[in-house]
This record gives structure tokens, C-alpha cells and sequence, in this order.
């Protein structure tokens, strides 16, 4: 059952975009399989597509998680998610993971499916007047395209990435960048995401209240967010 709320006071919404208002995990899957298709995989040793994309998901985020500690550079986040996947098929093949890499990333940015509603509640609070923001760990250029070819991009003030930050949530550092870029004050702030470790976590370290959007209604552990929506359209009780 939906709560009402005044929140009045919240000026800025920080949003964050992969997992939470662009479907990743759908256009990745689309992504790769374009991939498969394309570079001719099965004929290289990959027989099985939904085994490659799974086993694709899991190097992801750990990479993702080595990168975010700050243990691996960018170009071999890129290309070693891609390395470890045929690894799976016994195929050393570097070349092949690189350009695999690069034409996935090309690829990626061009997919256009976002969660239900996410167009719908960015227009709602637009026209009430709060200010929208990005705040992701994404590349510059892979989520100004994101951004672009999904049709979001007239929705929100400033994009603060990792890469134009030159920090990383859930670090203090980029929560403290975007403020200082937006004109924001904390208190008046609020970022919503769907992962608790980067996203709440983060913002709340930094003085921000936080909306977790678990879209897969994962159960909650110690972390206890300001606020917790099952889907986006939740978020009109609270703003």
C-alpha cells in the first residue's frame, strides 16, 4: 500500500540510470545477442547463447566492483568482461575479446528500453518543478548516447559521470561534485537509485536522503533507505 508524503523541501532529484531508469540488463541481453550474431560466435566455439550471456553478467559486475575500488583501469573493465566470457568456451582469443569490447560498446548505447513508466515520471516531476539530475558510474560517451537515443535527454540538468567526475560512487567525492555542479544544497537533495551499496550508501554518506527503486524487490538488509519504491510510478506519493 502506497504512503502519501509532503516532501516540500526536496529541490534536486538525482537520479541514477542504468539499472534504475535504462534497462540495462534488457539492452545488454539485446546488445549481445546482436554480438553473437554479428562476429559469428557460435561457429568460434560459443554454443550456447543464454550461457554466454549469464556468464557475461556475473565478470560484469565483478569487474564493475574491482572498478568502482579503483583496482582496474577503464580499457580493461572494457575488454577482460568480454575475455573472461569466451575464457568460459576455452577461448583465449585477446583479439577477439577487444574487439568484442569495442563493437559491443558501440552497440550498447544505441538501445532504447527503459523501465515502465520512467518517461511518464520524469515528465510528472518536471512539470512540478524539481530539478532532475544524473549522477552515474558510467563512460562520458556511452551514457550521453544512452541518454540520446532513449529520448531522455531534455530531462535532466546535469549529467555527472564517473569519468567527468573523476570519482566513483558510492565515494564522497562525486555526491560532493554534483552538488557543488548543480548549485545544490544536501538537505535539499535526494538521489534515487537501485543499488544500496552505490547509490543509498553513497548519498547518505555524503548528507543526501536517498530512494531505493528495487525493481526486483529484493529483501533489505542492514541498509534502510529514506525512502523504498517497488516501481517508478510509486515515486508520485512521494513527491
Amino acid at each position: 500500500m502506497s504512503v502519501l508524503y509532503n516532501m516540500g523541501n526536496y529541490r534536486h532529484l538525482f537520479f541514477d540510470l542504468d539499472h534504475t531508469l535504462w534497462d540495462f540488463e534488457a539492452n545488454s541481453r539485446l546488445t549481445l545477442s546482436e554480438l553473437y550474431t554479428q562476429m559469428g560466435l557460435r561457429d568460434r566455439g560459443v554454443d550456447d547463447f543464454d550461457r554466454f550471456h549469464k556468464n557475461y553478467l556475473v565478470h560484469n559486475e565483478k569487474l564493475w566492483d574491482r572498478y568502482r575500488k579503483g583496482f582496474i583501469k577503464t580499457e580493461e573493465l572494457r575488454w577482460k568482461r568480454m575475455w573472461l566470457t569466451l575464457l568460459d568456451f576455452k577461448i583465449g582469443d585477446e583479439k577477439l575479446a577487444r574487439e568484442m569490447g569495442a563493437v559491443f560498446l558501440d552497440l550498447l548505447p544505441t538501445r532504447k528500453l527503459l523501465f515502465p513508466y520512467t518517461l511518464e515520471i520524469l515528465t510528472y516531476l518536471k512539470q512540478n518543478n524539481y530539478q532532475l539530475h544524473l549522477i552515474t558510474n558510467g563512460f562520458e560517451k556511452t551514457q550521453h548516447a544512452k541518454l540520446q537515443h532513449s529520448g531522455l535527454t531534455g530531462f535532466f540538468g546535469e549529467v555527472i559521470t564517473s569519468e567527468g567526475s573523476n570519482s566513483l560512487k558510492p565515494q564522497k567525492a562525486i555526491f560532493d561534485f554534483a552538488l557543488e555542479k548543480t548549485g545544490a544544497k544536501a538537505e535539499e537533495s535526494i538521489m534515487l537509485g537501485d543499488d544500496l551499496d552505490v547509490d543509498i550508501a553513497g548519498a547518505r554518506g555524503a548528507g543526501l536522503d536517498q530512494v531505493y527503486i528495487n525493481h526486483l524487490n529484493k529483501p533489505l538488509p542492514d541498509i534502510k533507505p529514506t525512502f523504498t519504491v517497488l516501481q517508478l510510478k510509486e515515486l508520485e506519493a512521494i513527491f
